[in-house]
């Protein structure tokens, strides 16, 4: 007897209940597992007395039996997902836990997987994790490990102004150590092949290595790709300050500077002399020397004539004052330069009421001609 027969069987006999447990069963049993999701709310849509053309839609589900139904929708979703994980689709799986909102269970499994060797396989896991945001920093290793640092690095210069702050770190991290274990591999190949050190003997960190050593640098010599090593430092202010690879991002600084000037490419302001600049921002966020650090950043304040550069300038200040625990300082600067920027940019307002000083805002919003604002401003007192 088909399926078909004992279904049409089972309700004449037993009822639809009686018909769609057999459904849902044998849905089950041949893992047909897009399928058993339509059946678990066809039925749920039978026992609420609702229409059943449409099983998963929530359009034509009452406000009183809303509850119930969205309930049953998110438990049946994460059954069938995660059926569908256990069956190694993380793909198909992905959709119903992105539905309900529990991205989570994707990761740990992305965590958990090893990519495969079949290339279309393995986009597809990268793609999930990456640019749809299931583990964005999982999919980097992915992408890191099958595609190579070039695509990665322009990967993530598209992504990571969308990751939330942990994933930056994260990434950031990751990148700056893969870097910089490339580069220490290959400047120690060639202090090895000019110096005769016994096993175990020599330097060990990068800084060690082109320390007193000019002579890596002469004829315009270099270690790795420069463009490569310029997007990882500009990554690595996304650091934790406290994390081991803040170390390791100032020692690409450090031989970033020893560069023939030709491979020094400049950043935007205050980043032109992008290696010095970086490890002053480095040395400030990380609390090793902060007066020197700021003193810095305001000479290239004082000295930038542009407007726009100014408050590009001042930006990276308020960010490292904040950092510096200076929040007085912060908004005495934001003030001066970034009161009136777009505050999609910047919120000079969250500033103020963040330092607890919500009459500079008022000022500020005073000074615009900004009725609401200044209201905001004053009721915050």
């Amino acid at each position: 007897m088909s399926t078909f027969d004992r279904l049409a069987e089972l309700t004449a006999a037993d009822g639809p209940g009686a018909a769609l447990d057999f459904l849902i069963e044998t849905l089950r049993s041949e893992k047909n597992h897009h399928k058993l999701f339509d059946a678990l709310l066809l039925k749920k849509k039978h026992e609420l007395g609702l229409p059943t053309v449409n099983p998963t839609s929530l359009e034509d589900v009452p406000e009183e039996q809303r509850a119930a139904f969205e309930q049953y929708y998110i438990e049946s979703a994460r059954e069938v997902g995660t059926a569908l994980l256990e069956n190694g689709q993380i793909q198909d799986a992905w959709v119903y836990f992105r539905t309900i909102g529990e991205p989570e269970v994707v990761a740990q499994t992305l965590n958990d997987t090893v990519l495969p060797d079949d290339y279309e396989k393995a986009q597809e896991l990268i793609n999930i994790a990456l640019y749809e945001g299931a583990n964005p920093v999982r999919g980097l290793e992915f992408l890191l490990s099958s595609n190579g640092t070039c695509n990665t690095i322009t990967a993530l210069d598209q992504a990571i102004g969308q990751f939330a702050e942990d994933d930056r770190q994260k990434a950031a991290a990751m990148m700056t150590r893969h870097l910089y274990d490339e580069l220490c591999q290959t400047v120690k190949a060639e202090v090895d092949q000019r110096m005769t050190l016994p096993p175990g003997a020599g330097p060990q960190t990068l800084r060690e290595l082109i320390m007193g050593r000019d002579w890596i640098f002469q004829e315009g010599n270099y270690h790795v790709d420069v463009s490569h090593l310029n997007s990882v430092v500009r990554f690595a202010r996304f650091l934790d300050p406290t994390c081991p690879e803040m170390d390791l991002a100032m020692q690409l600084c450090e031989y970033g500077c020893q560069l023939d000037q030709q491979f020094q490419y400049p950043g935007e302001p205050p980043f032109e002399d992008f290696y010095p600049a970086h490890l002053e921002f480095f040395h400030v966020v990380t609390g090793r020397n902060v007066d020197s650090g700021m003193k810095y950043f305001e000479q290239k304040l004082a000295d930038e004539p542009d407007e726009p550069d100014q408050q590009l300038i001042a930006y990276v200040m308020v960010d490292l004052l904040l950092k510096a625990d200076r929040i007085a300082d912060a908004v005495e600067l934001a003030s001066r330069h970034l009161k009136f920027v777009d505050q999609q940019v910047f919120s000079f307002a969250e500033l103020c009421l963040k330092a607890g000083q919500p009459q500079a805002w008022a000022t500020a919003a005073k000074e615009q001609g900004d009725l609401v604002s200044f209201a905001a401003a004053l009721v915050q007192n």
